[in-house]
């Protein structure tokens, strides 16, 4: 690949600190166009900070975080950027229906010379966001009445209302069960087929290692990142986790 290509994240000597309490340290971090960024790590390791630098929502005490080329503190074009939380919080209690909450994630697009899409092409784009997750059927329902799994299938619709370049999911699977979990990866896949650039981050090791393009290992450092592949030896993953710690595959097929 070029050297001249525009990564959608670029971290260098990326150093965060609450106070005297060191939090990252000396991240060094390329996401590059198209790829499926897994990021695992113990509690504590960091993740949560780590994304939130990435998203322009913490400044680094040292280093710089850039999107597509540009320095996070100067990046304007959201609309290149979907999140999905971890969990519907941010619409708890709120009677919203799924369409309405779906629709808040085209405050960042901006229209032709009028800030937003018209009407017309909103309801369009909300319906597209809202039959690639397959919740059509529930876009007239309350938020608060769906299943853990279809909420977080609404907050992917909400994400991807925007048409981002860069979608980043914190710890989406929380509290899904099983079957939801293999609807919601399968969705995942497809949409890394559309050649979108994935950041997945995860506390379930087994899952993620199956499913990303790389995988990044992190414990205040970044201890790997490379293929996952690469990350099943015992060496790393006791440099990751501590103890004597090793990976077990079981075949359920």
């Amino acid at each position: 690949m070029s050297d001249t290509t525009v990564l959608p994240i670029d971290l260098r000597g990326v150093a965060v600190r609450f106070g005297d309490v060191p939090v990252l340290e000396a991240i060094d971090l390329e996401v590059r166009p198209g790829e499926f960024l897994g990021i695992i790590g113990p509690n504590g390791a960091g993740k949560s900070t780590l994304l939130r630098v990435m998203l322009g929502l913490l400044a680094p005490t040292e280093g710089e975080a850039r999107l597509f080329g540009e320095p996070v503190a100067r990046f304007r074009d959201w609309r290149r950027l979907g999140y999905v939380p971890q969990r519907a919080t941010l619409h708890a209690g709120i009677p919203l229906t799924v369409r309405e909450v779906v629709a808040t994630g085209l405050h960042a697009v901006r229209g032709d010379g009028a800030g937003r899409p018209g009407r017309r092409a909103a309801r369009a784009r909300v319906t597209g966001a809202l039959e690639r997750v397959g919740m059509s059927p529930h876009a007239g329902n309350r938020l608060d009445r769906l299943s853990v799994g279809q909420q977080q299938r609404v907050l992917i619709a909400r994400a991807l209302v925007s048409e981002p370049e860069l979608l980043f999911l914190d710890e989406p699977t929380s509290g899904v069960d099983p079957e939801a979990q293999a609807t919601f990866y399968a969705l995942l896949n497809e949409l890394h087929g559309r050649q979108a650039t994935l950041v997945l981050v995860s506390h379930d090791v087994g899952v993620v290692t199956t499913e990303v393009t790389q995988l990044a290992c992190l414990n205040r450092r970044l201890v790997f990142h490379g293929p996952p592949e690469a990350f099943l030896h015992d060496a790393v993953l006791r440099t990751l986790y501590g103890g004597d710690v090793r990976m077990v595959r079981h075949d359920h097929a």
